[in-house]
């Protein structure tokens, strides 16, 4: 006699039906724009390598209005994904000094510290 298995099925729009999940999948699929960033930077390399007039080229693509609307894009996946990273840290690495917790406050501000600490860097390094 074979066991009945369960075989349990979910919609393609499952996570729509809660909040937190919508804000995860959001998070998730802020990867998408930063993975093409990724590839833009990549792309970069290579035309640096293939001499001024590549170089030139690519930048000019950057920007253009579509390239900005682009780098724009980046900003704001990234902004979120960060923002809501951060948020989760106190959850995801709780840490403890001696028998004492550590408050999730200290921990998400010290993450945002930091980030606001290196953007602020190489706001100063790059702006001259």
């Amino acid at each position: 006699m074979k066991p009945k298995v369960h075989h349990p099925t979910l919609s393609g729009t499952w996570w729509l039906s809660t909040p937190s999940y919508r804000r995860y999948m959001l998070r998730e699929l802020t990867s998408a724009p930063i993975g093409l960033f990724a590839g833009m930077l990549t792309l970069g390399l290579i035309r640096l390598g293939q001499g001024s007039e590549a170089w030139d080229g690519f930048r000019a693509a950057l920007a253009s209005p579509a390239g900005i609307a682009l780098l724009a894009i980046v900003l704001l996946a990234s902004s979120y994904h960060s923002l809501t990273w951060f948020a989760l840290a106190p959850s995801t690495m709780p840490l403890r000094i001696g028998a004492r917790k550590v408050p999730p406050g200290w921990i998400a501000g010290a993450h945002y510290l930091a980030w606001a600490a290196i953007s602020l860097a190489i706001i100063l390094t790059v702006g001259g």
